[in-house]
């Protein structure tokens, strides 16, 4: 463990999204790294999100900077990668999606990062990116449920990594072309392999 694993955190990446729950995580979290996300932080969220009159609502009061975003690489997205200043922490979920009671996505299809991240990564040039990997929430709600279950115990593993040698790393052995599928990989590895209960 790092000695202070809350300090220099300029991307945080949020792992195996499984309910509109989520959020309920960084109740584990101290308060001065809530106090960063409310003063500092940067959430790209999906405009279907935003939409809803709670979840909106929710996002812009957890998070400084809210940007709606869609699923293309339009101009929404690149509002997101003009914008880590040195101040900032970027607060993504990389899936973009939920995962649904089958293990699927909404459209029948397998979960997967996409490739924004690695945008993202290459945007923000030194500081710590903090990976969250969540074990889920479908023991307190599936989507698509109405009513969850209460007094259930959550559970996330976390991992910290140097945001500076971390696309070094995966450059020095996929190059510039295979960089952003490296990103992906990785972060899928990482969640399949901890991100159990």
């Amino acid at each position: 463990m790092p000695r202070d694993p809350w300090s220099d955190l300029r991307l945080v990446v949020f792992l195996n999204h499984t309910s509109l729950y989520d959020p309920l995580f960084v109740g584990g979290f101290p308060n001065r790294f809530l106090k960063k996300i409310a003063c500092q932080g940067l959430m790209p969220v999906a405009d279907k999100a935003i939409r809803r009159p709670v979840m909106g609502y929710f996002f812009r009061m957890v998070a400084k900077n809210v940007v709606q975003v869609t699923r293309k690489r339009d101009n929404s997205w690149l509002r997101v990668l003009e914008s880590p200043k040195p101040n900032l922490m970027v607060i993504i979920m990389p899936e973009g999606r939920m995962k649904r009671a089958t293990g699927l996505d909404n459209q029948a299809k397998p979960m997967t990062v996409l490739g924004g991240i690695a945008d993202v990564i290459q945007a923000i040039p030194d500081g710590k990116m903090l990976i969250t990997l969540s074990a889920g929430l479908h023991h307190v709600q599936i989507p698509g449920q109405w009513i969850p279950r209460i007094f259930k115990t959550l559970r996330m593993r976390l991992q910290q990594v140097d945001i500076a040698r971390y696309p070094q790393t995966l450059l020095s052995t996929n190059g510039n072309d295979g960089f952003k599928k490296a990103v992906i990989r990785d972060l899928e590895d990482r969640r399949d392999q901890y991100c159990v209960n």
